[in-house]
């Protein structure tokens, strides 16, 4: 029994100092990371601090000059309107067609979007025809409106503008 009594004490110190060599470690570890951070916070607080006054003395940005659109060239009954479904559901914009035509327009094509995912309904315009596509947007009640994007003004057949059906 006495040789293995003196082996364990043997092993013991290696296990003593296997954790204080690194609990040492562990320790400079910290303390690097502390010196680390006191380094680089300065210089990074010295940076936001300079952007944020740079940016309470910038004056606001302007807000861009919203161009008058004019009066419509063309009465309603002038104004031809291709309408197309973007939103897949059946009948949708044979229905809006009609809506079209009650408010004074004409109709110059009904068919389908090249997509059928549109979120929103919108309307899109030959260029010269934004008084026009504007003025039907009201109409309509619906708010998006833009330039052609898309679609070609040889696949309008002749129309001046373009409601493209979405899901709402």
């Amino acid at each position: 029994m006495e040789g293995t009594a003196a082996l364990a004490t043997d092993v013991r110190p290696w296990r003593t100092a296997a954790v204080v060599a690194s609990a040492i470690a562990a320790l400079e570890l910290v303390v690097l990371l502390i010196v680390g951070v006191a380094l680089l916070a300065q210089p990074v607080a010295e940076k936001v601090r300079d952007a944020a006054v740079a940016q309470a003395l910038t004056p606001p940005a302007k807000k861009p000059k919203v161009v008058p659109l004019g009066k419509p060239k063309l009465d309603r009954s002038e104004t031809a309107v291709l309408v197309l479904n973007g939103n897949g559901r059946t009948g949708a914009a044979s229905t809006e067609a009609d809506r079209v035509r009650a408010k004074g327009y004409q109709v110059a094509s009904v068919g389908d979007a090249p997509r059928r995912d549109y979120a929103r309904s919108l309307i899109m315009f030959r260029p010269g025809f934004a008084p026009e596509a504007h003025r039907l947007a009201r109409d309509l009640r619906i708010k998006i409106v833009g330039p052609l994007d898309g679609l070609r003004p040889a696949a309008l057949q002749g129309a001046h503008a373009v409601v493209v059906l979405g899901e709402r």
